[in-house]
């Protein structure tokens, strides 16, 4: 097929997509969460790499550990801020179009998040013993393991958030975009008492009470601005104030720079939360506010449009597997020996180099895992509660396993 051919089928299949979207979606938004979408696995291929154990197996390794100027890469493609506020928007315009009651709307949309986890997780329960027997070292299989669960525990955190979703809209009633504020001094408090001067007498346990406060903050903005009490006076106020409680995080208190966990660093500032991530949320909340208007004049082109489109429709699916497709070049790779900037230890600019002509190659093989994954996101209309129950099983199986529990 000429290339000709290829692009006007690719405008008519656009201009399709452009014709058939109601003209109440607000593009804007969708288009906002696609660039949320589209960072994580960008950012998971860029700052995480392999090293081979003297087995042949794969190891985790960051470049961060040895290139620590290239932390504030993960300043912009750290974007889960982005989406919990995209999140939270949503959340209030189903909640309102809603016809049955708040349980029922909550219980459609846990099944939708649910049924992409369980089905990644119950095909990997059934890969990974296949793969032990076809000689893939154990080593290399719990590393995949932790890999394809690590960004899932972001669906149980948005479960939690979207439960509290009619709380939230009565804060966002009551307060605007102030109700966000008591989480912000939340997680203030706990850094206080982990970071403060008497950490060493606090229990390690304590961070976690920043889990739900850090990531609820960008959800209860969203909430505020899609009933409509955040303008522009208040995306400014957001862009500017995030942007200097970030700066003073990192000048004067010393926070890690980098927005992911850096092997062998005794501090981390996602996992849990830490007051960096509610800042960093306010800012790139300010700023999404204040571009919504151009991003909807942008999108308002088929061309445009038509990814945006193509990407929403396969969120979950593009969360769920991502790993999964960088491992899929990895693992064989990890047979042959080491490949630069697949297999070999990341620790200077050839790997960054090399890695970046490895990343087509993942967005591809992820594309045709996409083709078969996404049936995950579907309804499983043809399916019986016996398979159901051993998908379960299938699942938390693999979930024991990756946690290395088993």
């Amino acid at each position: 097929m000429s290339a000709a051919r290829v692009v006007q089928r690719w405008k008519d299949t656009a201009g399709r997509i452009d014709r058939r979207t109601p003209a109440h979606r607000d593009r804007a938004v969708d288009g906002l969460r696609a660039l949320a979408l589209l960072a994580v696995p960008t950012g998971h291929w860029l700052l995480g790499g392999f090293t081979l154990d003297p087995g042949g197996g794969l190891r985790n390794a960051s470049p961060l550990s040895a290139l620590g100027w290239l932390a504030p890469a993960g300043w912009v493609l750290q974007m889960l801020g982005v989406f919990f506020l995209v999140g939270g928007y949503a959340s209030v315009l189903s909640y309102r179009r809603r016809t049955g009651s708040a349980g029922a709307w909550l219980k459609g949309r846990i099944v939708r998040l649910g049924r992409p986890v369980l089905g990644v997780t119950a095909v990997w329960a059934v890969a990974a013993p296949l793969l032990y027997a076809a000689g893939v070292p154990e080593v290399t299989l719990r590393t995949g393991a932790t890999l394809v669960v690590q960004p899932l525990w972001f669906v149980g955190v948005y479960v939690v958030v979207t439960a509290l979703t009619p709380y939230c809209v009565r804060a966002a009633r009551r307060l605007g975009g102030w109700a966000a504020a008591p989480l912000l001094v939340a997680v203030a408090v706990v850094d206080l008492l982990r970071y403060g001067p008497f950490a060493d007498s606090v229990p390690s346990w304590l961070a976690l009470l920043n889990v739900l406060p850090g990531w609820l903050f960008a959800y209860q903005l969203g909430v505020a601005w899609g009933e409509r009490r955040i303008g522009g006076r208040g995306a400014w106020l957001l862009l500017a104030g995030g942007t200097a409680l970030f700066a003073v995080l990192l000048v004067v208190f010393d926070y890690p720079a980098s927005m992911v966990g850096v092997p062998g660093e005794a501090r981390t500032n996602s996992h849990p939360p830490s007051l960096l991530v509610p800042a960093l949320a306010a800012a790139q909340s300010g700023a999404a506010i204040l571009l919504r208007d151009r991003l909807a004049r942008l999108l308002a082109r088929p061309a445009l449009w038509a990814p945006v489109v193509v990407i929403n429709l396969c969120a979950m699916t593009i969360l769920c597997w991502h790993q999964t497709a960088m491992l899929a070049a990895a693992v064989p790779g990890s047979f042959v020996g080491e490949v630069a900037g697949l297999t070999t230890a990341p620790d200077g600019l050839g790997w960054i180099a090399a890695r970046l002509m490895w990343m087509p190659l993942f967005a591809v093989v992820l594309v045709c895992l996409a083709r078969y994954a996404r049936r995950f996101e579907e309804p499983w209309h043809g399916a019986t509660t016996l398979r159901r129950a051993v998908t379960g099983l299938l699942a938390a199986g693999f979930a024991v396993f990756a946690l290395g529990l088993a």
